[in-house]
């Protein structure tokens, strides 16, 4: 009988938006179960500490500077990471920004900015590590999508329209590259506690409402995320694609 492996030993890892919040957690808990991992992101100092923690745990890292929205930039990172690791096992597309108004509020550079970011971003850096996972016949992508993808919140337009974007994409890519034994899947998180999220709720009222709203009662914490990124990212995972897997503590159970 085999046994289901969870590890990631030796596996190479890219995370985009890796500098901090969950992308930061989503990295280090990578290195932790095994994986060398190179992060990007749009501020260096931040990068630069990531790579040191993800060397303390004896890992190899390295980091690109990189908007998601560029495809020139997208490109040159994937041949950075490519140079740097010689294959890429697993990609992360964690790169996303959100804002909160009412949609007739929304300009049309708001709406840009955040479906060029988190919805042609995640395609932009699948498409660029996945056509090496073809020549490889292998690899693991993983996209941060939302609950938001799943369905509506108030004054979230943009952002549920990209997050429900990703969860198809999701689906399309998978059904696209299996063939080439490329799994495709996507994480859809709750409110995820980070510094900006408790500076943004830091109203004890407003967390309240929030939290009431989760069965299990609780904000996760980006290693939450990280837990369901690891699994997907395994072995154990093998015959899952074209999945979108909520971590959000029961909110759209209900």
């Amino acid at each position: 009988m085999e046994y289901p492996n969870f590890g990631l030993d030796g596996r190479k890892a890219i995370v985009t938006g890796g500098n901090k919040g969950i992308g930061k957690g989503i990295a280090i808990c990578l290195a932790h179960a095994g994986a060398d991992v190179f992060v990007t992101g749009r501020t260096e100092d931040e990068l630069k500490d990531v790579c040191s923690q993800i060397h303390d745990v004896g890992r190899a890292s390295d980091y690109a500077m990189m908007d998601v929205r560029v495809k020139s930039e997208v490109d040159l990172m994937a041949e950075k990471a490519l140079d740097t690791f010689g294959r890429i096992d697993i990609l992360v597309n964690n790169a996303g920004v959100s804002d909160v108004l009412p949609a007739e509020d929304h300009t049309e550079e708001i709406w840009d900015n955040i479906i060029d970011t988190n919805l042609k971003g995640v395609f932009l850096c699948s498409q660029a590590i996945g056509k090496q996972m073809m020549k490889q016949k292998g690899g693991s992508i993983i996209s941060m999508s939302s609950q938001a993808g799943c369905i509506g919140l108030l004054n979230h337009a943009a952002y549920c329209a990209s997050k429900g974007g990703v969860n198809l994409l999701t689906k399309v890519l998978a059904l696209e590259w299996a063939k080439y034994n490329v799994r495709v899947n996507a994480v859809a998180p709750t409110v995820i506690r980070t510094p900006m999220i408790d500076k943004v709720f830091a109203e004890e009222s407003v967390r309240k409402e929030l939290t009431a709203k989760i069965p299990l009662g609780k904000f996760g914490e980006p290693e939450d995320v990280a837990g369901a990124v690891i699994f997907l990212a395994s072995e154990a995972a093998r015959m899952i694609t074209g999945h979108i897997l909520l971590v959000d503590g029961g909110w759209t159970a209900q």
